[in-house]
């Protein structure tokens, strides 16, 4: 089963997907090893990891090549950022087209303008609904598989109030998205009216320190939200802790305790070690060749 369809099959049924955010292989594959249902490749997190802040500055080439890099190694779905689309219809039509072949399972395309911004920043600017409605129409037709799942994001709320970003996820959704990501609600009244009001399933981003209530994600659940990503949770965390860690080191003279001690092959066992070791035994052994034949 591709992994587009176990996400496609996830949402059809009850409960809200988890997706915690993932900016590299190693964050990507401690939340799958943590469990959870679905990795959020976070836009924000890649460009992070490349050096910059998330403005706008990381192109389609690299986040697409970091997507395909994280489904390369996790076994469960993924969703990515997929920015304003990186252009026009035809460049959002592109995009659909190279996160697919990279074995993601859905992306979402967002109604900023170019260059955008962190959805939880201030001085963001949305293009026309028109504008956004042709590129969620664009990316609906682009998909080579209908289970490749197209989330239309409006930054709407911002710069036009509630109304406006409910009204253009229900145009995106009539146009052919799958599902509505209504960003930075900024109240818990404003989180509930959302799928309330929204034609159609609802991602919400739970953005700590942002515009939208840090809230137990029970209750997003049980208000009808289906699909909650994590953006920056690994990425604030690792931050935080390699700033203390230096401080320390610079500090002290000495090596600091880490948060958790792993020894050499422990720390690579959650990379993956094993399962390379085995594949490695097998060539050696002749076992491939002998299936192979078969």
């Amino acid at each position: 089963m591709s992994q587009a369809k176990r996400l496609r099959e996830m949402l059809r049924g009850q409960g809200m997907v988890i997706a915690p955010g993932a900016y590299d292989g190693i964050t990507a594959r401690l939340i799958d090893q943590a469990g959870f249902p679905a990795v959020y490749m976070t836009g924000a997190g890649t460009a992070a990891a490349a050096g910059y802040p998330d403005l706008g500055l990381v192109t389609m080439t690299e986040m697409v090549e970091n997507a395909g890099r994280i489904a390369a190694v996790v076994g469960v779905p993924v969703i990515a950022d997929a920015d304003t689309g990186f252009g026009t219809e035809l460049h959002a039509y592109r995009a659909v087209r190279e996160f697919e072949r990279r074995g993601v399972a859905a992306i979402h395309i967002e109604d900023q303008e170019f260059p955008k911004r962190c959805g939880h920043l201030d001085g963001k600017q949305v293009v026309p609904a028109e504008e956004f409605v042709a590129k969620i129409r664009a990316a609906a037709a682009a998909r080579l598989s209908p289970d490749f799942t197209i989330i239309a994001r409006t930054d709407a709320r911002a710069t036009h109030g509630l109304d406006e970003a409910i009204a253009r996820a229900n145009a995106a959704l009539d146009a052919g998205a799958d599902m509505a990501f209504v960003e930075a609600p900024q109240s818990a009244e404003e989180m509930e009216a959302i799928p309330r009001r929204v034609r159609g399933p609802c991602l919400l981003n739970v953005h700590r320190g942002g515009k939208t209530p840090n809230l137990d994600l029970r209750w997003a659940e049980e208000i009808g939200y289906k699909v909650a990503i994590v953006p920056g949770l690994l990425l604030r965390s690792v931050v935080g802790i390699c700033e203390r860690m230096l401080d320390e080191l610079k500090t002290t003279n000495r090596h600091p305790l880490p948060v958790r001690e792993f020894t050499t092959p422990e720390l690579h066992d959650r990379l993956g070690r094993a399962e390379w070791d085995a594949l490695r035994d097998r060539f050696k052994s002749g076992e491939a060749g002998r299936a192979a034949a078969e």
